[in-house]
């Protein structure tokens, strides 16, 4: 095993410039100090995002896709190798509990997740087992995460990411991915939701939750709040007064006038937008109303539409 398995850190921040990241994205590089630029590299193409402090799991067996499929939100039964996929397991109340995206060879689901959260998601499909022919296994130590342009990821033996600049081009920092992924309205666990969270309220109808498929642990709710619409919170964009020298923290409140309506999930700065945030707020706040969050003045663009349901057309970003 190698010294930087060991340490926690990627031998990618060895690199000229490298700066860690704070928590939850320790280990890797939050930039290589050209912040704004990165973003524009990233987006043009020919590089990467260091995300190997990600967790990566497999299960193996010929059950491996059917079980699945009855465990998750995800319809997965017959899924084509190579397609990638992002897939939830929710609690009985419908609450969001693991939440990985995953791809198929043909012979093992290889799924990756969140940093720290590979153990507990391997200890739940563990016990959920019974007399499946499948094998669930941490493979952290072995298999590295990427990030690619497009918001899109790839897999690689964790001895070759040393090897990845020289491959894919000089990679960028997270801070570059999570400024795009923020302005893209993607959600990410842990920082963008709590534990009380459902996918409605995400946008992960659709993308990580397959309507008709057959039943799963807390379909009840996702299908009652789908059918008649108006989930209680809904994920939005905040546009940050750019005259604010600060970023608000994972946490902080959102609040209209003197009423706290929400909170603040993940903040960047965009090299176009200026400084961004997702925000988890209540269903019924007004859409053109100006918020704040800690102290600092928010627009707010749409994600989840408050209406969103079975019979909503929702309005696109």
């Amino acid at each position: 095993m190698s010294d930087s398995i060991v340490s926690g850190k990627s031998p990618l921040l060895a690199l000229h410039g490298a700066v860690e990241g704070d928590a939850p994205d320790t280990g890797v590089a939050a930039h290589y100090g050209a912040i704004s630029s990165e973003q524009k590299r990233f987006l043009a193409g020919n590089t990467f995002v260091d995300l190997s402090h990600r967790d990566v799991v497999t299960v193996s067996g010929p059950d491996r896709l059917t079980w699945l499929h009855s465990l998750t939100t995800q319809f997965l039964e017959g899924l084509v190798p190579g397609v990638a996929t992002d897939v939830l397991v929710l609690t009985p109340q419908g609450r969001v509990e693991h939440a990985f995206t995953g791809t198929d060879d043909g012979e093992t689901f290889w799924a990756h997740t969140e940093p720290g959260q590979g153990a507990a998601l391997v200890a739940f499909l563990d016990k959920m087992r019974f007399m499946m022919r499948v094998e669930v296994a941490l493979v952290t130590d072995d298999w590295a995460v990427l990030g690619l342009p497009g918001l899109t990821y790839a897999l690689v033996p964790r001895a070759e990411l040393a090897l990845q600049p020289e491959l894919l081009g000089s990679p960028v920092g997270t801070w570059a991915w999570e400024a795009l992924r923020i302005e893209a309205g993607r959600a990410r666990m842990g920082l963008d939701t709590d534990d009380r969270a459902i996918p409605n309220e995400l946008g992960w109808i659709g993308s990580a939750v397959h309507l008709d498929k057959g039943c799963y642990r807390g379909q009840e709710t996702v299908a009652r709040v789908h059918t008649l619409g108006k989930p209680p919170r809904r994920l939005v964009l905040l546009h940050l007064d750019g005259a604010a020298e600060r970023l608000p923290k994972h946490g902080d409140d959102v609040m209209l006038d003197d009423v706290r309506v929400g909170f603040v999930g993940s903040a960047a700065r965009h090299h176009e937008l200026g400084p961004i945030a997702l925000a988890l707020v209540k269903r019924n706040v007004d859409l053109e109303a100006t918020l704040t969050a800690d102290g600092v003045a928010a627009a707010q663009e749409l994600i989840v539409d408050p209406e969103a349901g079975l019979h909503f057309r929702p309005i696109l970003k």
